[in-house]
């Protein structure tokens, strides 16, 4: 089975060997004087995950580079941008088959906690990152429009009323097709046209596209 690991649209040249994914509740334990202990249900928080990967310093012929062989500084210095641009983005890992079908995938909105890089001689060349990152969740606010007004016959006699709004954002028509370019994947074309990423699984069955991380330019992809 193959593995595929993206970061912010970026496929990393060798998948790490081992991921951890930590999903846990943030329930609370309390004890009541006549029924012992109880476990208070909350809303569980936020997924954590960490895994190593290898950076290489050469091209293998086992490494994967769609556009072409990247060194190392490339990768590390997008590392640095997500941590230091303070915007969420996307990781995915799909799982696919020896004969090309998508089994699963891990598509989940992330930002960047940590990183730490070791250089070990026997590695050679090659380094090895510790990756940690955190589920991120869209939040937002509304607005609170609060209003006095004065009663015709009672002067003195005012009515408050408060009222919400929030910000829609105006769609674009969504376009029937799109001609794949150099550097493109099927995740962001997805997400920059349809609004959602994770809806590539969709799209790679409407075009009768196998494996969902193989497309190339000039390919025309139906969106509806």
């Amino acid at each position: 089975m193959a593995y595929n690991f993206y970061i912010d649209g970026v496929q990393l040249p060798i998948a790490p060997s081992k991921l951890q994914t930590k999903i846990s509740n943030k329930n609370k334990t309390i004890m009541l004087i006549n029924e012992g202990e109880i476990n208070l249900l909350k809303q569980p928080g936020l997924t954590e995950i960490e895994f190593d990967v290898i950076i290489p310093q050469v091209n293998y012929p086992f490494a994967t580079y769609v556009n072409g062989f990247k060194p190392a500084s490339y990768f590390l210095d997008k590392f640095e941008q997500l941590k230091t641009s303070m915007k969420p983005f996307q990781f995915i890992v799909s799982r696919v088959s020896p004969g090309g079908k998508l089994l699963f995938d891990t598509n989940i909105k992330v930002s960047l906690e940590d990183y730490a890089i070791t250089e070990d001689a026997k590695n050679g060349l090659d380094l090895v990152v510790q990756i940690k990152l955190k589920q991120y969740k869209d939040y937002g606010t509304k607005t609170v429009v609060v209003k006095t007004v004065s009663l015709s016959n009672q002067s003195a006699s005012k009515v408050t009323t408060v009222s919400t709004t929030k910000t829609r954002e105006v769609s674009k028509p969504v376009p029937k097709t799109y001609k794949v370019v150099k550097g493109d994947t099927l995740w962001g074309i997805c997400k920059k046209y349809l609004g959602n990423g994770s809806k590539y699984p969709e799209i790679a069955k409407l075009n009768g596209i196998k494996n969902p991380n193989l497309i190339y330019p000039g390919q025309v992809i139906r969106l509806e």
